[in-house]
């Protein structure tokens, strides 16, 4: 027999217990309906949360607050001096950082020569469907940061984490720009709506 300690709880519980008492279990319950799940809960308009029943100021704040909450606790599996532990990690704390944008972000974590976290930094910013990548700007922080290793990811709004052609080629150009200063590249990880793309482990790098 299952132990009720054990039963993981539902969505509508999880909602409920964090919005409050009195009516929650029936307006988390109409959130879910209304969106259609937690993550376009998370992502909805304020005026659309607003207008559910059983939800005010109090309620929202809350709501609001839940993405927020998730990407720092993510964030703190990569926290800087300590060395990553696993690619799992490494993979959790990227997608909470660029999973829920809808511009594509290019990244880079910075790490020293025992693996261990220099700096994350957000490098360059596109729109829907690309973005810019400069490898002498990548050389140079990495330079900066006295770096030995470095990880990229980026996004891809549409969700889809297949590489493209273009992903592949500039990939290539950073590994050779880092070589140069005798950094090694790592990895490039595609991250997209719920998954990641590793390059290496693609056998792109």
């Amino acid at each position: 027999m299952e132990n009720p300690a054990d039963r993981r709880p539902t969505d509508i519980e999880l909602l409920a217990a964090l919005i409050g008492a009195g009516s929650a279990s029936e307006a988390a319950t109409v959130l879910l309906q209304q969106f259609g799940g937690l993550r376009a809960l998370l992502h909805a308009d304020t005026a659309d949360i607003l207008a559910c029943r059983g939800i005010g100021r109090a309620r929202l704040e809350v709501i609001r607050a839940l993405p927020e909450l998730a990407r720092r606790y993510y964030s703190e599996s990569l926290p800087t001096g300590e060395a990553i532990r696993s690619p799992a990690d490494t993979e959790a704390f990227l997608q909470s950082r660029m999973r829920h944008l809808d511009h594509e972000l290019f990244c880079c974590l910075f790490l020293d020569n025992r693996h261990r976290v220099l700096r994350f930094d957000e490098l360059f910013r596109g729109t829907i469907d690309g973005t810019s990548v400069y490898p002498r700007e990548v050389v140079k922080e990495a330079l900066a940061v006295n770096a030995a290793a470095v990880i990229l990811a980026h996004n891809h709004p549409s969700g889809v984490a297949e590489p493209s052609q273009a992903d592949e080629r500039i990939t290539r150009r950073l590994k050779s720009a880092l070589e140069l200063v005798d950094i090694r590249l790592l990895d490039h990880l595609i991250i997209g709506d719920g998954r990641a793309t590793s390059l290496a482990t693609r056998g792109l790098i």
